[in-house]
């Protein structure tokens, strides 16, 4: 999986499930300011992404997370590791 599929597939997760208008979906989107997401969205949003992603995902890094793009850039090493 490339990190543009990533980014789509956390898009569409954006979109469909917490109705977030597409426009607002950019990989410099800020998750609590610009999309209005709070850290029980985030932990639903990471359940949502865990169906694509094998293995166990660490939960630390995670908390360094302020946009999209760090979201694909956190998760992309763990879509190589197979």
């Amino acid at each position: 999986m490339t990190k543009d599929d990533l980014y789509t597939k956390i898009s569409a997760i954006l979109n469909e499930e917490f109705e977030i208008e597409a426009s607002k979906i950019t990989p410099q989107a800020l998750l609590m300011d610009d999309l209005d997401l709070d850290s029980i969205d985030f932990v639903d949003m990471l359940s949502k992404i865990r169906e694509f992603i094998p293995g166990k995902i660490d939960p630390e890094p995670f908390k360094s997370v302020r946009t999209i793009q760090d979201i694909v850039d956190t998760l992309y090493p763990y879509t190589q590791a197979q």
